[in-house]
């Protein structure tokens, strides 16, 4: 049963003139009646006011922002092509799809740029935007790894990445500036935090002056649980110590809230958010694999302070849920419900 909004009904007092406790019978009947009331509202302002959208059904503010889903919630490419996928973000009501490069599928770097153009071509005749790039790449080759072969590879991949986001007619590439741990891999040793933050901006600086050529931006995204980058005033910092219109903060909602609250970041990187990952986060539980990210609202994230804070910063963005665990049976419920979560945080329903 949906619990009222408080002070949406009067208090209820089980008496009558006289100060006699009421029957069962008289005490439903007077409750039903004034129940009735208050429903039908008695004035045109009263009925108009229950046909906007409430906090139980979507925010009653709508917010000028973009919905994209990371290509990760699909299931690419096991189950659907590109296509496939592309197609259905699109009739579920997304504006743009992040995609993934990885070193296998169509976004590879077994593609060029008359590969990535044809990808780019396709999302333009299907109708969606290319809301960003990605990558997990960044962990197994890191760039600020102990390994100087994994941190040259891991140099030369951003490097593709950058030019394949200018091929796919994206201006987001997301970048994992560096790592001092990497808890998921036992292939990674710890890195001290000044080598890590050294390496760090010795890495970006070097991809630079490619993003401004071709005018990609580097995004550099909160991660929490690689030990670096730890606070909204390090990001800050590390953003603004390159001194470029290229390098920009991706906000994660949900890598810092093991600890933190998307909410206070916000208004502290500002207009640095270039692009964000809305990941709904379980606050309720200790455990602390991929598991406590769910879809969205099934989760602790205050979005309604989220949504507030993104736009006193004047975001108008893309807003791209990212989810690592398609459903394994109709995995295309899992995007037409994000699609409508979505809505309802905007205050599209």
């Amino acid at each position: 049963m949906t619990r009222a909004p408080r002070g949406a009904y009067p208090v209820f007092d089980p008496t009558d003139e006289n100060g006699r406790a009421m029957s069962r019978r008289a005490a439903i009947k007077t409750m039903a009646a004034a129940v009735g009331a208050v429903a039908v509202g008695g004035s045109a302002a009263g009925a108009a006011e229950s046909s906007r959208p409430g906090p139980l059904g979507g925010s009653p503010k709508r917010y000028d922002m973009k919905k994209s889903i990371n290509l990760w919630a699909l299931p690419y490419p096991g189950k659907m092509t590109l296509r496939e996928c592309l197609e259905l973000a699109r009739d579920a009501g997304f504006d743009g799809v992040e995609l993934n490069y990885d070193l296998e599928s169509d976004l590879s770097p077994k593609s060029g740029t008359s590969e990535f153009e044809a990808i780019r071509e396709m999302a333009e005749e299907i109708g969606i935007a290319i809301s960003g790039l990605c990558s997990f790449l960044f962990w197994p080759y890191p760039l600020t790894s102990n390994d100087p072969a994994k941190r040259e590879r891991g140099l030369e991949l951003a490097g593709k990445m950058v030019r394949a986001a200018h091929d796919l007619g994206t201006d987001n590439l997301l970048v994992v500036p560096g790592a001092v741990s990497i808890p998921w891999r036992d292939d990674h040793e710890p890195v001290p935090n000044d080598i890590c933050d050294r390496r760090a901006r010795e890495a970006v600086g070097k991809l630079v002056p490619e993003a401004e050529s071709l005018g990609v931006n580097l995004n550099i995204e909160n991660i929490f649980y690689n030990g670096y980058i730890l606070s909204p005033m390090e990001l800050v910092e590390f953003v603004d110590s390159f001194g470029s219109d290229r390098v920009h903060a991706h906000f994660d909602t949900g890598n810092i809230m093991i600890f933190q609250s998307p909410e206070h970041w916000i208004p502290i990187l500002g207009k640095r958010i270039r692009n964000t990952h809305f990941k709904e986060f379980n606050g309720r539980s200790n455990d602390s694999s991929l598991e406590n990210f769910r879809p969205l609202l099934d989760g602790t994230t205050n979005w309604p302070a989220v949504m507030d804070a993104l736009d006193a910063i004047g975001y108008n963005g893309y807003l791209t849920f990212e989810y690592f665990q398609p459903y394994p049976h109709y995995p295309a419920a899992l995007v037409h419900h994000t699609s409508d979560s979505l809505d309802r945080m905007m205050g599209r329903k």
